[in-house]
Parts: C-alpha cells; sequence; structure tokens
C-alpha cells in the first residue's frame, strides 16, 4: 500500500504493476482527468497545491483503512500538484483482490476518502482571466 504526492505527470504503469499478486482475480483503477469546465465556466487548466508530508500521511491511512475495511490484496494512489491541462491525469488508485467487487468497492471508497481527507486544494483558471482555489 502506497500514497505520493508527484509534481511529475502520472504514468501509471509501474503502480498498476505493484498490485500484481498471484492472489489476485481483479484489479480496479480509478484515473481522474483535469477536464475544461466547471460549473458552466470554461477551464483552461488547474494548479494543484497541498501540504505534502500532511497529504501522503492521510492519504496512507485512508489506504491503511481499505485494508481493513474491504477484502483486498493491495491499494495505491498517487495524486499530481503543480501546473495540469486540459487532459492531464490528476489523481490514480488502484486496488487489487482476489474478487471484482472488493476491488471496485475499495477503489470507489479510496478516491471519495482522498477527494474528502487528503488536503489538497486547486485553483482552477478559467478562459475569462479570473482563477479560483477551490477544494480538490
Amino acid at each position: 500500500m502506497q500514497f505520493r504526492i508527484t509534481h511529475s505527470a502520472i504514468d501509471n504503469t509501474a503502480w498498476r504493476e505493484a498490485l500484481c499478486d498471484a492472489r489476485c482475480g481483479a484489479y480496479a483503477a480509478f484515473e481522474g482527468w483535469v477536464r475544461n469546465h466547471h460549473a458552466g465556466r470554461p477551464v483552461l487548466g488547474l494548479h494543484y497545491d497541498c501540504y505534502p508530508e500532511l497529504a501522503e500521511h492521510e492519504g496512507g491511512r485512508i489506504l491503511a483503512e481499505a485494508m481493513t475495511r474491504f477484502d483486498i490484496i493491495d491499494a495505491r494512489c498517487i495524486h499530481r500538484v503543480g501546473d495540469c491541462s486540459i487532459g492531464d491525469m490528476a489523481v490514480w488508485v488502484g486496488v487489487s483482490a482476489a474478487h471484482r467487487e472488493a476491488a471496485f468497492a475499495a477503489c470507489r471508497w479510496v478516491i471519495d476518502e482522498v477527494k474528502a481527507r487528503v488536503p489538497i486544494w486547486k485553483r482552477e483558471r478559467y478562459a475569462d482571466g479570473d482563477s479560483l482555489w477551490r477544494e480538490a
């Protein structure tokens, strides 16, 4: 289990491979991408910021909780910070389990908890030149 903050583009290949285990019959993943709109306003890009040590600590706690709540083998998450363009992957969650039900449920729970509990903020840059900080 591992949670990381990165300033680089997310390449989930190694993260997915780390979940491979002979006990697993299922893998579920979530990719969060930067979209070009929010609340009816055109968005040009985002800037994510966080307190890395606190974000990684809380993210680790979430993954540890997932391991006890769900019948899973492993769970991983990486979240990007810094400037992101439309279409960039901002967050990735992967879960491996013996069965798909647990993998799907845990993956959904992890991303929901990351959004609710990990102190990451985003500044949306709008087409009209305005920008606004929001909780990620």
